[in-house]
């Protein structure tokens, strides 16, 4: 009996120890996994501050700027253009050559690019997307407008393939260079469909979209098997972001505070009084970044009286002191306006700037030569006892209302009478303009290419919110549009430039400048040829806060 005690205490005492042992193991076990884990700090991560909200997120379908900010890093496109040159550099294309008659563009394709899905990229790839652009159902709001007078293409092998144009379009290779015009996978696109493909989109880019939730935010990663950027994409980059998560800051007070206390590390659209103010902070970085394009403007109806009247809409223009309004609303952070182009958009001409120096007595003077007097002492001018009122339509976006109401004001001590009427989005201001019953309306557009004059200023425009017919102007922005020699488009934009302000068609106010921000965990912010869209894969993560 003892002997068996004895035995099984031995046996209790054994396996007591391999309790122990075990447990021991499984301690030590945890405690290295933890520390190996804490060898291994976590992927560097930001948060990017989105300032709209857009219907779609898809660069074929949808049109907004806003999109671009992820979307330009998740595609890459055939053709880039040089942030400061703004010359024309390879991308997903080697290289390309265009026929004589301007009607064939031949691009020879890279061989080493892959889809974020593993697909290989190849003419057929190109061609899957031009199909899916250019169908009808698509309903494309910009990039297959972008395609101008594109009619087909020819896939001459794997790696090469032709764009035909039914007659000569200048701006195809501006037009390809553009995130709306982005290579996506032609297996994502099937798999997905038109519906769904928004969130689970597919490109050869930088970075990859890990996850989106509409209204919530959006997910990148970095595609760390990328090699074939553009030459202004660094590669020598020692700590890029890893992940950036876009989340939304539609109300433009919260941006600064969101990113003042660290909720987002990178932002833009800040209102100019917090720019100035974050700009005095050193762990903040302001960046002003100019938008290639039409500026601030407000385009004069042309087929209304008064401003039927070239000498009132000249006296108009003159009457308006614009650094003021430049001063007050915008804090000089935006430069004046002088022309149809922002100054730094190709084929700008510097020499508009002398047209309609601001002054009140010239002004003044030009109405009373009209016949316009204050007859009835109201302080409003009379033209055969008509005052002499001014409809606006406002839109809300742009610090229009700020920049209308010192308009308003004025031009009421020029005895001008102004109606300001506010409209709330692009439908509403389409719609006012579809009535009539406006003198001026405030509109801005962004490109690179300014054959988007053609949108506005051609008789048969879409967009020409001033009722003007001038085939001289019809003319010259035709053929703009189908020449490549830059120095002939540059005489033919430098007179249209010149008409346009001639016969005082717009009231220019500023060039465009976002007023982006970031704090201290990165540094690299900058931003491709459009202006809009962050280089994401120069992007340099310098350290947590």
């Amino acid at each position: 009996m003892i002997r068996n005690f004895l035995r099984a205490f031995a046996l209790l005492s054994c396996l007591s120890i391999a309790i122990v042992v075990c447990m021991s193991s499984i301690v030590l076990t945890n405690l290295l996994t933890r520390t190996t884990a804490a060898a291994q700090p976590a992927p560097s991560r930001i948060v990017y501050g989105l300032t709209l909200l857009p219907s779609g997120f898809d660069p074929h379908i949808n049109a907004s700027a806003e999109l671009g900010i992820p979307l330009r890093s998740v595609y890459d496109t055939l053709v880039y253009r040089d942030p400061v040159t703004k010359a024309f550099v390879p991308g997903l294309a080697e290289r390309w050559d265009i026929s004589p008659d301007g009607l064939v563009y031949t691009f020879y394709l890279r061989r080493d690019v892959r889809f974020h899905d593993g697909e290989p990229f190849n003419a057929l790839a190109v061609a899957a997307n031009l199909d899916r652009i250019t169908a009808p159902e698509t309903r494309s709001q910009k990039a297959a407008f972008l395609l101008g007078s594109y009619e087909r293409y020819i896939v001459l092998d794997e790696y090469t393939i032709q764009l035909v144009l039914k007659t000569p379009y200048a701006p195809l290779l501006d037009s390809l260079s553009q995130v709306y015009l982005g290579i996506a996978s032609p297996k994502a696109l099937r798999e997905y469909g038109t519906d769904l493909y928004q969130l689970h989109q597919v490109g050869t880019g930088p970075y990859q979209m890990v996850e989106f939730i509409p209204g919530d935010y959006i997910l990148l990663r970095r595609n760390p098997s990328y090699r074939w950027g553009p030459s202004f994409y660094r590669t020598d980059n020692p700590a890029p972001v890893e992940e950036i998560e876009f989340r939304f800051f539609t109300d433009p007070a919260t941006r600064a505070p969101a990113l003042e206390s660290g909720a987002v590390d990178i932002i833009g659209e800040l209102p100019p009084l917090d720019a100035l103010a974050l700009a005095r902070r050193d762990d903040i970085t302001l960046i002003p970044q100019p938008i290639p394009g039409m500026p601030l403007q407000f385009f004069f109806n042309t087929g209304k009286a008064p401003t039927d009247r070239l000498d009132v809409r000249r006296a108009i223009i003159t009457a308006t002191d614009r650094v003021a309004i430049i001063d007050s609303v915008f804090q000089q952070l935006s430069p004046v306006a002088y022309g149809p182009l922002t100054a730094v958009t190709p084929f700008y001409e510097p020499q508009i700037k002398q047209y309609y120096p601001h002054d009140r007595e010239v002004a003044r003077q030009t109405l009373t030569e009209l016949g316009y007097r204050d007859n009835d002492g109201d302080k409003i001018l009379d033209l055969n006892g008509a005052p002499l009122r001014l409809i606006v339509i406002v839109p809300t976006w742009g610090y229009v209302p700020q920049v209308a109401q010192r308009l308003q004001s004025q031009w009421r001590e020029q005895g001008i009478d102004v109606e300001l009427r506010q409209v709330p989005n692009l439908a509403g201001l389409l719609a006012a303009v579809q009535s009539g019953e406006y003198h001026l309306v405030a509109f801005n557009d962004f490109g690179a290419d300014p054959s988007l004059l053609n949108n506005f200023y051609l008789s048969e425009a879409r967009n020409n919110f001033m009722r003007v017919s001038n085939a001289n102007l019809d003319q010259w922005l035709r053929q703009a549009a189908q020449i490549n020699d830059p120095a002939q488009r540059q005489n033919f934009y430098t007179g249209v430039q010149g008409l346009i302000m001639d016969q005082a068609l717009i009231l220019p106010i500023r060039d465009y400048v976002n007023l982006n921000a970031h704090g201290k965990r990165v540094s690299g912010l900058a931003f491709d040829a459009y202006g809009w869209f962050p280089l994401l894969a120069n992007l340099t993560f310098v350290g947590e806060r």
